[in-house]
């Protein structure tokens, strides 16, 4: 049976959180918030794909996806995505919209958006969740779906067939995890604007709940803030944990440097988007002033061209890259790739609470050889999807349900 795509719709979603829910150093007054696509088609399959904002620029990106997307209306699925590494260079390298990145800003989350739907609707249209999907593909088709320009000095599409064929020695052994489930680790425990009181309970309560570990804001205008509420999640998790320092890009690099040695004393797993997001030459000088302490970033970074100069600076230790920031599925799984060429590991940001990384963290993992490290838990958006992410015991289930778990309800 085929499937046409015949009508294109958008949406937007938003959802104000509870006081101090989401906050960070920066974003002070966030509203979870996503821009959403849906890819009808001839029979009566429809494709969901969702991009995440804080709540501001939300029509600005419907309407790019609006003017982006027609290309698609009158293609068949499986035509569509047996090409898509094509059709989403096209759709990046839109000879107007283009300008307005190029492949960053609202553009490239709109570009998101649009992805995530074509991969929503393809495992849909197979009856499948996104995660067997794409570990069922071979790995010439697998390429065929990424757009590789501008890595060729570091990625070829030969280089990434070989990566994926030379991994598929142990995919038998890695499948277990299918039944086992993807561990995870709780951010929640420690927004910006939480009380110590509140910091405190929720690692109490977090711990109970089966989480070993957890993430805390930091990046306070008073370093003495930081430590302490640092030193605070240390005590009350205790010595075996991993917590995680989330500084959301409010360090200048001499401030990163000085705190983040002042910190060193509580063994923080590792220091994320401790500066700006495209100083690259900045986290390479960082990197080395802390070692050993390690650094994460990806949460905005948009595109695979800046993953890979991150990569190639050694900048970077974990790579947090998020298919709601860069284009979608597509380029998240080609940042993958260079990931696992530079030996480094990937534990996505989750702007999607999850719902798409679940299925794609199995996919690094079985078909990549990708550690499975632990995946970020946000559980605030959890009754507002048709078949939210369920985590019991810090541990991710595998989601059934054909399709990327994007559908709200």
């Amino acid at each position: 049976m085929t499937h046409t795509i015949s009508k294109i719709t958008t949406d937007i979603k938003e959802f104000p959180l509870e006081a101090g829910d989401g906050t960070d150093s920066i974003h002070t007054d966030p509203v979870y918030s996503y821009i959403v696509t849906h890819l009808h088609t001839d029979s009566s399959v429809c494709g969901t794909g969702i991009v995440f904002t804080l709540g501001a620029g939300n029509q600005e990106i419907r309407s790019l996806i609006e003017g982006l997307v027609q290309p698609l209306v009158g293609r068949e699925v499986e035509e569509l995505m047996s090409q898509f590494g094509d059709c989403f260079k096209q759709l990046a390298e839109h000879p107007r919209y283009r300008w307005l990145g190029p492949h960053k800003g609202m553009i490239h989350l709109a570009l998101a958006s649009i992805t995530n739907a074509c991969y929503d609707l393809w495992a849909k249209t197979h009856g499948v969740p996104l995660w067997k999907l794409l570990n069922d593909l071979t790995p010439e088709q697998i390429v065929d779906t990424l757009d590789l320009s501008y890595l060729e000095d570091e990625l070829t599409r030969e280089d990434a067939i070989l990566l994926l064929k030379e991994n598929r020695a142990g995919r038998e052994e890695r499948s277990g995890i299918i039944e086992k489930g993807y561990p995870g680790y709780d951010t929640s425990i420690g927004w910006f604007n939480y009380s110590d009181e509140q910091v405190k309970d929720n690692v109490r309560r977090a711990v109970e709940t089966g989480f070993k570990d957890m993430k805390l804001k930091v990046g306070s205008p008073e370093t003495e803030r930081d430590v302490r509420r640092a030193y605070l999640v240390r005590e009350a998790a205790g010595d075996d944990a991993r917590v995680m320092l989330d500084v959301n890009q409010s360090w200048s690099l001499p401030k990163a440097i000085r705190t983040s040695k002042a910190l060193a004393g509580m063994s923080p797993f590792w220091i994320e988007e401790p500066t700006q997001p495209d100083d690259v030459i900045g986290h390479q000088t960082l990197a080395k002033e802390i070692d050993p302490i390690d650094i994460a970033l990806g949460e905005h970074v948009s595109n695979r061209v800046m993953f890979k100069n991150f990569m190639q600076a050694r900048a970077v230790t974990y790579v947090q890259v998020d298919c709601t920031r860069v284009g979608g599925i597509s380029e998240f799984i080609t940042v993958s790739l260079l990931a696992r060429k530079f030996g480094l590991t990937v534990v996505p940001h989750v702007g999607d609470m999850g719902q798409i990384h679940q299925h794609l963290v199995l996919f690094n993992h079985i078909s990549m050889g990708h550690d499975a490290l632990f995946l970020e838990h946000i559980p605030h958006l959890r009754k507002y999807f048709l078949h939210p992410a369920l985590v019991e015991d810090g541990i991710y289930k595998t989601p059934q349900e054909p399709g990327s778990s994007s559908d709200f309800v």
